[in-house]
């Protein structure tokens, strides 16, 4: 598939579901309602969606209650519960279009596609490309498929929805069969390139092997994705080179067409923001083809967005575990957990997936990232060693898990691995400022290699000048080099840039009082010590440097002693 910029999103065929306010008089209205509306503005479906019942149950006609709670059951994955919402809107001759999207759902659901029609016919409307594609599909669905093709068409013509009008006829076409037509429009031969999405490719390649011709299929997928993790073109890929003839899947009837259609705006609104208009195209697509992993990941990635880690949660453990998805959305289902403070309870996820995908190079190094986190460094080690065993070359990819294992290691006081790691990973990626400063600043710490340390940091700010830590590790570097005055500019900066970081403040009262500037020191000290260091250890360093200063507590730690200032203080 010819490859093309990334399309336009044209905001002019987004809908944009703004619930109204009630003009509520009746008792017992104002309260749900003010407490419905602050849970919507956090995105919590769940508690939106019941304090509005509760003011329904005094008011069950406002439309403003109504819409309110319709959008909070869409969003909360209802649409059942928000169906007799939309119609009860229609009753009351106060219909809009989030409860228009829902009616054609739920007909198109039911194969009702003449029915469907007859209603974008009466009025109901979700917006120019949405009314276009849904007309389009609902002519497949009732086996007009050459009114289908020029409805796809009258979309395509449009500059704006082009693409998308392209895509669904490519789509629609392999539905019923035209396998020549679909890869015409795929290919980019009939009206130039389309943009690679994954689904695209996973249906081009489907629409290949139904043409007998799945060298080309392969080709397509290594085109695209050959660096990719993604199981589902793995088995798709060995199917097509063992031979074998593929199924077009992605697509199977015209109610798949027209989730596909939700699915696509969803996508495409997820670049902007996730908000609840992208959630509602979300949720439409996954009611209308609930074992399309695809839109149940996208609701998940939504909410989770959204900070409804609970939901997000539901949604992915609705992949079974027979899908390919699975691995996808359980590692997804693990960074919700962790979102909400659960994470014994995604380590207990990841552990799972490792013992069952142990070949998983990246569900290693997700139970290692989260064992790190959580300070339990041996355990995180071990992890990024399964991973490391895993791989078969040098790529310079790997340099993260050389480098979070680095992490692990220092943490551990295994110093000798964690060099080594750092090593490599410099090796994979040099210059790469993170890894130039973990590793100088470690050296600074151990007073040793002050040279490379300084040339290692001095290249990570010249990558990352804005950096609080990096500009840290400079001040630092000088400090222990014993250029205190100039370790003074650099250490005004950090604590700049990093205002609120207990160590920062602390080695900037170290400077001060290098310098002999000891009033600003111990000024310094005591705002490090509000900022509640890491450990005891070091707030009780910082408690006897206020007490005795910092040439007796260096002396008390056998260290050597300041150098001179240019006052002698």
């Amino acid at each position: 598939m010819p490859l093309a910029r990334p399309l336009p999103l044209v905001i002019a065929f987004a809908i944009s579901f703004g619930a109204t306010q009630p003009a509520f008089a009746a008792d017992g209205v104002a309260g749900p309602y003010l407490a419905g509306r602050i849970a919507s503005r956090v995105s919590d479906y769940e508690a939106a969606a019941e304090y509005f019942n509760r003011a329904l149950l005094s008011d069950p006609t406002d439309s403003g209650l109504l819409e309110n709670a319709m959008v909070a059951q869409i969003g909360r994955g209802a649409i059942d519960k928000a169906l007799p919402m939309a119609q009860r809107l229609d009753e009351a001759g106060m219909p809009n279009q989030i409860g228009d999207l829902v009616v054609l759902a739920d007909l198109a659901r039911n194969g009702q596609f003449e029915a469907a029609l007859d209603e974008l016919d009466g009025g109901r409307s979700g917006g120019p490309l949405v009314d276009g594609l849904f007309r389009a599909w609902s002519l497949v669905g009732m086996g007009r498929m050459a009114d289908a093709t020029a409805a796809f068409d009258a979309v395509a013509g449009n500059e704006g929805s082009r693409a998308f009008g392209l895509y669904h006829k490519a789509l629609a076409l392999a539905s019923v069969g035209d396998f020549e037509g679909a890869d015409h429009i795929f290919s980019g031969e009939a009206d130039g390139p389309l943009r690679a999405t994954r689904r695209g490719v996973i249906a081009h390649a489907q629409v290949l092997s139904q043409l007998e011709r799945n060298a080309d299929a392969v080709d397509l997928i290594d085109a695209i994705y050959a660096e990719t993790s993604d199981p589902s073109f793995f088995a798709l890929r060995d199917e097509l080179a063992a031979g074998k003839p593929v199924s077009f899947t992605v697509i199977r009837n015209a109610t798949d067409g027209l989730a596909e259609v939700f699915y696509t705006v969803a996508s495409a609104l997820n670049t902007e923001a996730a908000d609840v208009n992208t959630l509602a195209f979300a949720r439409l697509a996954e009611f209308l083809a609930p074992d399309q992993s695809e839109s149940v990941l996208l609701c998940a990635s939504i909410l989770e967005a959204q900070g409804q880690f609970a939901l997000a949660n539901e949604a992915f453990n609705r992949i079974s575990r027979d899908d390919p998805a699975y691995v996808a959305a359980e590692l997804g289902r693990a960074d919700a957990l962790i979102a909400g403070d659960r994470t014994d309870a995604a380590i207990e996820v990841l552990q799972q997936l490792s013992r069952d995908h142990a070949d998983r190079i990246d569900i290693w190094a997700a139970l290692g990232d989260t064992l790190r986190r959580q300070e339990r460094f041996g355990e995180a080690a071990a992890a990024y060693d399964k991973a490391v065993a895993l791989f078969t070359a040098d790529d310079p990819a790997q340099w993260v898990i050389y480098y979070t294992r680095g992490i692990a290691y220092e943490r551990e006081k295994e110093w000798p691995k964690a060099e080594a790691d750092f090593r490599k990973a410099l090796a994979l990626n040099p210059d790469h400022p993170s890894v130039l400063n973990y590793l100088g600043y470690s050296y600074l710490e151990m007073n040793t290699n002050l040279d490379e340390a300084m040339s290692m940091i001095e290249r990570a700010l010249a990558r990352q000048p804005d950096s609080g830590a990096i500009t840290d590790s400079l001040g630092w570097a000088l400090y222990r080099l014993g250029r205190y005055d100039e370790a003074v500019g650099h250490m005004e900066n950090a604590v700049e840039l990093m205002p609120l970081d207990a160590v920062v403040n602390d080695h900037l009262g170290d400077v001060y009082w290098a310098v002999g500037r000891k009033r600003e020191a111990e000024f310094q000290w005591k705002r490090a010590l509000s900022l509640e260091p890491a450990t005891e250890d070091e707030a009780q360093r910082i408690r006897r440097k206020i007490e005795v200063g910092l040439d007796i507590v260096l002396q008390e730690e056998g260290a050597d002693p300041l150098k001179l200032t240019k006052n002698g203080d």
